[in-house]
């Protein structure tokens, strides 16, 4: 018998004469019964009180913002399954250097450091706890060219806004690698001074757009 096997058999033999689980009441929310208007509305409200930068735009506006929010960026990372539309003004506009993360070339944690901002779009975010949630799908990239950049420029579309958790839970599949995002990346210590950038960007601009 193995190691493991020999764990397993030992829990079974406990839990022989456990008493029944009683059924547990799921009578929580499943539906926050809020228009598109007012998802967006709380959305923008909880991000703001984050300290994200937020904008609402239509699909034209979508990459005269990006270029707007990478003018100050020496270089930028994009997952490869972006969106190239939007990144037409920045290129022809702004200094930034893009560079795109491909499974052939996946840049490394050294070379994602010094890399200024990211562009991303998103899965689904959740209004009432102003969660944005990425799911890794080809324009979210890899977890990590989130996570190490300062600056995270994120795209919300109006469709993917749920009101509350188990909404946008079932729109999940929760075998994939999933990374909620509530505002910049920033802790407080004992004394309650607010140190921005520890896990993450300490920068967030949301752009969400209307549909």
């Amino acid at each position: 018998m193995s190691a493991r096997e020999d764990i397993l058999d030992r829990l079974r033999s406990a839990l022989r004469d456990h008493p029944a689980v009683p059924e547990i009441p799921r009578t929580y929310r499943e539906d926050s019964g809020m228009s598109a208007e007012e998802r967006i509305e709380l959305l923008v409200d909880r991000l703001v009180d984050y300290k994200a930068g937020v904008t609402v735009v239509d699909e034209a506006g979508i990459g005269a913002r990006i270029a707007e929010l990478l003018l100050d960026a020496d270089s930028y990372v994009v997952p490869q399954g972006i969106d190239e539309v939007w990144l037409a003004e920045a290129d022809a506009t702004g200094p930034g250097r893009r560079r795109t993360d491909t499974p052939e070339a996946q840049l490394s944690v050294a070379e994602l450091d010094s890399v200024d901002a990211v562009v991303t779009g998103s899965a689904v975010s959740v209004a009432e706890t102003g969660t944005i949630i990425l799911d890794g799908s080809p324009n979210q990239g890899r977890r990590a060219i989130t996570l190490v950049p300062d600056h995270h420029i994120c795209v919300v579309r109006e469709g993917d806004v749920a009101g509350i958790l188990p909404e946008a839970l079932r729109r999940l599949d929760g075998t994939r690698p999933l990374t909620w995002i509530s505002g910049p990346s920033a802790t407080s210590d004992i004394e309650l001074q607010r140190v921005e950038g520890v896990h993450g960007p300490r920068n967030l601009d949301v752009i969400i757009v209307r549909a």
